[in-house]
């Protein structure tokens, strides 16, 4: 079985020469290294590396060198601006870069909240024209979600974190799951798949974290395993569990059967990105 992790992020330390924006909850710092350690670990092949908003805003150069150094390990998404007049360029840009799979709408404050905002829609557009997927994170937005979807069907959305708020340290909120039927109504657009990113972050027990999966099963019988993503959102949840907590609570479950669990821990990632690692994880 190919496990593949669908969001993780790497950083160096804050330094003069790529200074930080603002501080992200985790280690000061994450190198490439660090992380295939981390995968290797615990038998994770490869993964999407996300490259760090909070921190480095549009500037995914860090992420590229990452990727660069273990380039059988890792692809990158970049986060776009749609307010920028030239985001056209910038993703035209990315797409010609190997390696590089995907582009990210970070839909904060910032961001319209009209589905036929200009911006937005050169995005979707331009990103359909590279055949580049589009992450969003999207939690308090999913209704517009939906309306981006249905204005651009031949652009394949992706909904980060299963599109709910998630927390940096516990306790998991007591209605961690309240927003989910407005993601369960985004199944019926084909264009959108679901990361089952940070899960176990909304679980109210230990490991293996029992509680998550009645809600997970709502989501995997609305999208069907082809279109949802396993993934850690690592390492946004140091203060909530280990990195093996976050693998393994998908290995051991009796939820899934195996097929299912290939499809999630890999095989659906692999359809929906046109991404395979060429590594595999080495024995620590």
């Amino acid at each position: 079985m190919l496990t593949i992790d669908a969001q993780v992020h790497c950083y160096e330390r804050n330094n003069p020469g790529r200074p930080w924006h603002e501080v992200l909850a985790g280690p000061p710092e994450v190198t490439g290294e660090d992380m295939v350690k981390a995968m290797d670990a615990v038998g994770v092949d490869g993964a999407l590396l996300v490259s760090v908003w909070t921190m480095y805003r549009w500037d995914a150069s860090y992420a590229l060198a990452v990727m660069k150094a273990h380039r059988d390990r890792f692809a990158v998404i970049k986060p776009v601006n749609p307010n920028d007049p030239k985001v056209e360029d910038t993703i035209a840009e990315w797409a010609a870069i190997d390696g590089t799979i995907a582009i990210r709408i970070m839909m904060g404050p910032d961001v319209s909240e009209d589905a036929a905002d200009p911006g937005i829609n050169r995005v979707l557009g331009a990103a359909a024209r590279h055949d580049l997927p589009v992450n969003l994170l999207a939690r308090g937005r999913l209704e517009q979600v939906g309306q981006m979807a249905t204005r651009h069907p031949n652009t394949q959305l992706v909904v980060d974190h299963l599109g709910l708020a998630q927390p940096f340290a516990p306790p998991a909120p007591s209605d961690a799951w309240g927003e989910l039927p407005k993601l369960l109504a985004l199944a019926s657009h084909e264009n959108v798949a679901v990361k089952i990113t940070g899960a176990c972050t909304l679980s109210h027990e230990k490991f293996p974290y029992k509680d998550i999966w009645n809600p997970l099963g709502r989501i995997f019988d609305a999208f069907g395993f082809a279109r949802c993503m396993w993934g850690t959102d690592w390492t946004r949840a140091v203060a909530l569990l280990t990195y093996k907590e976050g693998v393994e609570a998908f290995r051991v479950t009796d939820r899934l059967s195996d097929n299912d669990r290939l499809t999630l821990m890999g095989g659906s990632l692999q359809k929906i990105y046109g991404w395979t690692p060429t590594g595999r994880a080495k024995a620590p």
